[in-house]
């Protein structure tokens, strides 16, 4: 365990902000706030990088699955400039879960992610 944790925690916490967002203008300051401007964002169905098309992937996941939120799923472990941390897309009316995965993100020395690669570890239908 690393003596960052607080930082990587914290980075953590502005990255599920920014994908809780669904209100345009709040996207796009929680965006601003977890990433660098030059940041990306990789998934096994998202390829992007910089500010705008990170938040266009966080929007798309809204419009695909309204009413869900992101939680945590487990704690946060990192070490040097990344951490990983799992994942999980919830419904609020219901409180079922179709999707899960988990992230590796890679910090600045300002705390802000630089990149993000995510996993999928269940998705509907799957």
């Amino acid at each position: 365990m690393s003596v960052n944790t607080n930082s990587y925690d914290s980075a953590v916490a502005r990255y599920f902000e920014a994908w809780n967002a669904t209100e345009p203008e709040a996207l796009q300051k929680a965006v601003a706030a977890a990433w660098t401007a030059d940041g990306s964002y990789t998934d096994p169905l998202a390829d992007v990088r910089g500010h705008d098309q990170i938040a266009a992937v966080i929007a798309a996941a809204h419009e695909q699955f309204p009413g869900f939120a992101f939680r945590p799923l487990g704690a946060v472990d990192g070490h040097h400039d990344t951490a990983r941390f799992g994942w999980e897309l919830v419904n609020e009316a219901d409180g079922s879960a179709p999707v899960a995965g988990f992230d590796v993100i890679t910090l600045d020395g300002e705390g802000r992610i630089r990149q993000v690669l995510g996993f999928l570890d269940r998705l509907p239908g799957a």
